[in-house]
């Protein structure tokens, strides 16, 4: 495993203009990217075909923040998996914001997974629990429902190149982080439950991102956490200033060897 790669999102979500959204990423183009890191950005979707053309000739990466399951069809203001096809690598589902705000449910998610799937795109699917059920310790048991559902009915090939990145929503916009401690534990759950549903190997190949409330004080502790490849950045992607000492953070992570732990305990 010395040789994986850590894996940097910076979601944008509903942010900038599209003229404004161009403007950064040519910021960030600029930079230098780090040795063994790849970079994304995930803009709005009226930015991302300007941005991807943009950046056609650099490493950044290009993420859509959502897309419908449905490959076409009367499905207004929705965009489908196959109109990402030479725009964008990866697309996130799942997203806490897209689970509780926009109310999708797991059988949603899965559809979107298996349509970015068959259309090349790589899903980032998203999983965590809420304070309440970390309160009520179902911190496992969220964690097992959404992989078994989001992941359904995939090969393990296909698994093996999925990223999943944990989110724990309690975090989130609250000014809290997952600790050390609770991020490993989860890590941990997401590849045993992995290892449990397609078998050791694929748990060991998917990248698991951390995507709670990630900034540039708390990254470098994350990126140490054995079975950590990299970060799903919210609010600290909105600038230079605060994203790009995570990309080069992340430069200087050296990889841990993953183990499969199959008995993870509440």
């Amino acid at each position: 495993m010395s040789g994986r790669r850590k894996l940097i999102i910076g979601n944008w979500k509903m942010h900038f203009t599209v003229k404004q959204a161009v403007f950064f990423a040519g910021k960030l183009a600029a930079k230098t990217i780090p040795e063994g890191v790849t970079v994304g950005v995930a803009p709005h979707s009226l930015a991302l075909s300007e941005i991807a053309i943009m950046l056609q000739k650099t490493g950044l990466k290009i993420s859509a923040q959502n897309a419908y399951f449905q490959d076409e069809g009367a499905y207004t203001g929705e965009i489908s998996m196959p109109m990402l096809r030479g725009i964008a690598e990866y697309v996130l589902v799942g997203h806490s914001e897209r689970r509780h705000v926009f109310h999708e449910s797991n059988g949603l998610i899965r559809s979107k997974v298996a349509s970015a799937m068959r259309s090349g795109i790589i899903p980032v699917l998203c999983v965590g629990e809420t304070l309440v059920e970390r309160q009520h310790y179902h911190t496992n048991q969220v964690i097992s429902d959404q992989l078994t559902a989001g992941l359904a009915n995939l090969t393990a090939e296909e698994i093996a190149k999925i990223v999943i990145a944990y989110e724990p929503v309690w975090a989130i916009g609250t000014g809290e982080f997952a600790h050390p401690e609770d991020l490993e534990h989860a890590v941990a759950k997401i590849r045993a439950e992995v290892s449990s549903l397609y078998g050791d190997e694929a748990a060991s190949k998917v990248k698991v991102l951390d995507g709670g409330s990630v900034t540039n004080e708390n990254a470098a502790s994350s990126l140490k956490i054995t079975g950590v490849d990299g970060l799903l950045v919210g609010g600290a992607s909105l600038s230079v200033s605060t994203f790009w000492p995570i990309v080069e953070l992340a430069g200087k992570t050296i990889p841990k060897k993953i183990t499969i732990n199959k008995k993870i305990e509440e």
